[in-house]
């Protein structure tokens, strides 16, 4: 019998409860996982390491590209801006340039701070 991994179920669940909020603010919070994951990798010469957690970043934009809701100016804005990352990350993937992950880090920081005040305050607001 395969026994499952107490910490998966658990994020599993996680992901399978949480308001719409909180699932993009746990896809900033992997993003910025990885970016690190990566940057450290690369500083000890572990490109294969690098380039898969690199990698992961990238499918984490994407996935903050994808589920986008359009028809709002800030929605091309954040397109546009995540368009951008991905690309250095992209660039940083082929350049193994720390400074390219550098920042994208500091961005997506901004990005995981802003949507975490904006959580507490609607909190506040309810």
């Amino acid at each position: 019998m395969v026994t499952k991994n107490p910490y998966q179920t658990y994020q599993k669940q996680a992901v399978t409860t949480s308001r719409p909020e909180e699932l993009t603010l746990m896809l900033y919070q992997g993003l910025v996982k990885f970016i690190r994951l990566a940057k450290h990798d690369l500083e000890n010469n572990n490109i294969e390491a690098s380039h898969k957690h690199n990698l992961r970043a990238q499918d984490i934009i994407t996935e903050l590209m994808v589920t986008l809701k359009t028809g709002y100016e800030i929605s091309e804005s954040l397109l546009s801006l995540y368009d951008f990352m991905k690309t250095r990350l992209i660039e940083a993937n082929l350049t193994k340039k720390l400074e390219l992950f550098d920042e994208v880090e500091g961005l997506s920081l901004e990005l995981l701070d802003t949507w975490s005040e904006a959580i507490k305050l609607n909190k506040t607001k309810q």
